[in-house]
Formats: structure tokens, sequence, C-alpha cells
């Protein structure tokens, strides 16, 4: 949607001439001819992105409008039109909170750019200030998503290099939130108005990986009908996040490699080759030294794009977030579903503290937004939730009680599903591969 704006002017001619210029930018532009008009609108309509005021209008002076636009509409921005003999009092408007002013009469060029860069001032304001309360909201504002000392840290390192243009490798199991920390730490980078592009490199199919990533040209190979465009050049200026890159096969790993170390990409098929630039943040929900003695990942890739490692432990590592995040998801699932909700009750918020959830953010995510769904009182009952008591069942003697309580956890889900693994693996919030992964190691017959 095309940014709003309001021309404040007593002048029909000035106002005729801002609407022609600014709507020809694909702006909505609207008028007020006094600043009782402009009084009226405080009040009664939705705010615009953007008003240019006049300081001379018949029945008041802009600096005295200034204050109530900015208390009613604190997300808008201003810029002053102003004639030369008045730019004093244009400065001090900024000084008043004002993005700037604009001399008349003026040139249509130079307005053209005034008012882009004020809505772009605009935007970044805003984003700046999403991200702050995100942080703010993770680690330690009024309701903080983040109280264990493990997740404090590792927000407080994203702080630290989100700035910079160094290489990421986020390591956790899958659903501890690895693509929530990646989009943090491009949102708070310089990059932030450039393309983020992921890729899951367990899901690309081996023989079109190296197209996907590099790209390719015509005819390269059967099904080559056109050249394509890889994502290292989608993502020019931004960031590129490959994650599960110890799922990419080892010689990728290996081109990719030479593609960090030369920052230049060829296409599959191509001769010619093209400058790189974006950022990597890299992900993988294994071991990093079990991905390397395994051979899953090569140990000189590892070290190029791991300047900096952030670890996310597991959530049955830390129980102190499980009740802030599902507070969290709980407000936002009712929100969409237009209800509300006065919180959990207290049977239900132990036993949400006391499930080992081994499919982590993701399945504690999915599990309030079934809750919210099925649940009918003013708060969540235990009987809404899906993880009720397990019976004990006999498993392997050599079992830890995390373990044996994680098999007990996957043998109610096959049961409640029937036996539907890719059902199963939807409410356990894990990958397909993962849940059958963990049947064969567990001894479950399903």
């Amino acid at each position: 949607m095309s940014a709003s704006i309001l021309v404040v002017d007593d002048t029909a001619e000035i106002r005729d001439l801002v609407r022609s210029i600014l709507s020809e930018e694909g702006y909505q532009v609207q008028e007020c001819e006094s600043g009782a008009a402009l009084r009226r609108r405080l009040a009664e309509e939705k705010a615009p992105d953007l008003v240019l005021l006049d300081l001379r209008l018949p029945d008041a002076e802009g600096l005295d409008l200034l204050p109530a636009i900015k208390r009613e509409w604190p997300g808008t921005e201003v810029l002053i039109m102003t004639g030369y003999a008045t730019i004093e009092a244009a400065v001090t408007a900024t000084k008043m909170g004002a993005y700037g002013f604009q001399e008349k009469p003026f040139d249509p060029a130079a307005l053209v750019v005034n008012v882009s860069r004020a809505l772009e001032h605009k935007a970044l304001q805003e984003q700046a200030s999403q991200l702050r309360q995100a942080l703010s909201t993770m680690s330690g504002g009024a309701a903080p998503v983040f109280q264990s000392a493990a997740m404090k840290s590792v927000v407080k390192m994203v702080e630290k290099v989100a700035a910079s243009d160094v290489s990421v490798f986020i390591v956790g199991e899958s659903g501890t939130g690895k693509e929530v920390i990646a989009d943090l730490i491009h949102n708070l980078s310089p990059r932030a108005g450039k393309p983020f592009i992921k890729v899951n490199c367990a899901a690309l199919p081996r023989e079109l990986i190296e197209s996907e990533l590099f790209g390719s040209v015509k005819g390269a190979f059967t099904g080559a009908t056109a050249d394509r465009v890889g994502l290292f050049r989608q993502a020019e200026g931004g960031t590129l996040l490959l994650d599960e890159i110890s799922e990419m096969p080892v010689d990728t790993q290996s081109k990719l490699l030479r593609v960090l170390q030369d920052k230049e990409v060829r296409p599959v098929g191509g001769r010619a080759s093209y400058t790189i630039n974006c950022r990597i943040i890299a992900a993988t929900n294994r071991p990093i030294q079990e991905a390397i003695r395994t051979g899953k990942l090569r140990e000189d890739l590892y070290y190029r794009i791991s300047t900096i490692t952030l670890t996310l432990p597991p959530l049955r590592d830390r129980r102190e977030d499980i009740l802030p995040l599902a507070n969290a998801f709980l407000q936002r699932f009712a929100a969409q579903a237009g209800r509300s909700f006065t919180g959990f009750s207290a049977e239900a918020a132990q036993r949400l503290r006391h499930f080992d959830w081994p499919g982590n953010v993701r399945q504690l995510q999915n599990e309030v937004q079934r809750a919210v769904l099925i649940a009918a009182g003013p708060q969540i009952e235990v009987a809404d939730l899906s993880i009720g008591h397990v019976e004990e069942e006999s498993a392997p003697e050599n079992l830890s009680l995390m373990d044996a309580m994680e098999r007990n956890t996957i043998l109610k889900v096959l049961q409640e599903t029937g036996g539907n693994k890719v059902e199963a693996a939807r409410r356990l919030g894990i990958g397909r591969q993962t849940l059958y992964n963990k049947i064969k190691s567990y001894g479950i017959e399903a």
C-alpha cells in the first residue's frame, strides 16, 4: 500500500501542485486548508504517514499545531513548508519533533526527495522500534519471553554481532528457534532492507542443489530450459540462511567453500563468474563435532562460516522459558481467533512446565494453538492439552530418564494419530525423518 500524505496549507494552488507532484509518485494525498480542519482530522481519522505542514495558516501557527500532531499521531512524520523568511522557525520546529522543512517556493524534484527521505526515516524508526520491542520482550521487558540465562546470553550476543558482517553458525535441535534468531540478526544489521533468502539444504534434491545455490545456464543439464539465477545472487546485498547445512552433499560443501573463499559464484554450465555480496548464516540441528566426525559437515567449511557460533539449548534444559513462551503464544493465537483468555490454570501450567518437549519451541507453539481452538472456558485447562499423563511403558533398560520420557511422548502421539507418522511429526514439531530416527532408536513398533 502506498504511503498516505496530508497537505496542510491555506493556498489552494499550493495544495493542488503538491497533490499533482506526489500523486504521480504513487502517494495517496489528502488536503487540509486550515488549522481547524487539521484538528478535526486529528480526532477523527487514521494517522497519515506524513504531514506537509505550512507554518503560516489563517487561524493557527504551525508551531502551535506541531505538538498536537506528534501527540495524536506519534508515528507520523512532519515536514514543515516555509518561506525563506521563516527558516529560523522551521529549525525550531525540527527541535520540536518535525523531520525537516521544505522551502517555498519549491522545486518539484526537491519536494519528492524530501518526502522520500521523511518516509524512509519513518520506516526505519518503526523497524527499530519493533526490533527493540522484540529484544526487550525476549530478554528482559515487562513480560520477557526468555528468562533463562542461556537464552539471554544468546540475545545479547545477537545484539553485539548483528551490526557486523561476520558469518554466524546457529546450532540447536529442531524447533529451538534457529530461524527466529537468524531473522533477528538480519533485521538488526545494516542489510535489513535487503533480501533475506532462506534455504533448507535438506529439502533440496541432490541433483538440483547446486543449480539452486549457484545458478545454472540453459542447457546445463536435462530440464534446464532457461537460465537460473542462484540464491547467492538473489541475496545480493542481503543475507543468505543455509539451514540444515550438514544435510548438504559433501561435494557441494566443497564447492560452497570455494565460493565463500573467492567471493564469486559460477552458474552450473556457465563460463562467467559473478561477484557475490551477502552475509552467510548457517544452521544445523546436529551437534557440530558429531557432524564433522561422521563426515556430514566438512571441518574446513565449518571454520569458514563459524566466526560466531550460537548454541540454542533445548526447551527441556531451560524450563523457566516455557510459561513465558506459552503465554506469548496464547496471546497471539487468541487474538487471531478473536477470543480472550485469562491464562493457564495452575494444573495446566504445571503440566506445561514438566513436559519434556521433544519438539522444543515449535511443539509448544503447536500445543498452545491447538488448545486455543478447543478450549471452552476463560482459561486453558489441563483437559485442553494433548500432553496429558502418559502411561509408562516398558522401555529399553539403557535409556536415560529424559529419553524414556521422550519415548513415551512419541508413543502417545502415535496412538492419538492412529500411527500416522506425518501427523505425529507435525504435532511433535519435528521433521518426519527425525521422527523415523527416534522410532528406530527407541525400539518403537509403529
